[in-house]
């Protein structure tokens, strides 16, 4: 129990770290365009911007589900590969269709999974909406200010 918790802990604090640093690139990455977002026609761009956070979203949500396949895998979890990475993505998505289960001595790594998903989701959720409110207060300014 204390290696599955153990486990399951480290490939938590793995993910979180790989979302959040390339939260940062992508930040980065959008700055750099900050000059050519602030001019109009602004719909598009905004379009653009979300269509490249959400690959990005994308990206960390697939990067996540192969670290937990590959550590399934290399733990002897499962027989295949094919294996290892449907469970994955089947807990990390909380989906739990019940089909192919953990054996007993690693059960408590599938709750894990499902947890760290649960935990991806929300902070790059979060991080969709900011994209989108910071691409919108860059192109329109402070909303509610007067012009003198």
């Amino acid at each position: 129990m204390v290696l599955q918790l153990l486990i399951g802990s480290a490939l938590l604090a793995a993910t979180a770290l790989l979302a959040s640093m390339s939260w940062m690139l992508l930040e980065m990455v959008l700055r750099r365009t900050h000059p050519w977002i602030i001019h109009p026609p602004y719909g598009l761009k905004l379009a653009a911007v979300l269509l490249v956070a959400m690959l990005w979203v994308l990206c960390m949500m697939t990067l996540s589900i192969w670290i937990w396949a590959v550590v399934f895998w290399r733990l002897d979890v499962f027989e295949s590969f094919e294996g290892a990475v449907y469970f994955a993505l089947v807990a990390f998505t909380t989906l739990g269709f019940g089909d192919v289960l953990l054996p007993q001595p690693w059960r408590l790594l599938g709750g894990l999974a499902a947890a760290n998903g649960l935990m991806i989701f929300g902070f790059l959720t979060a991080m969709l909406v900011e994209t989108l409110r910071q691409t919108r207060y860059r192109q329109l300014g402070p909303v509610g200010q007067d012009d003198d």
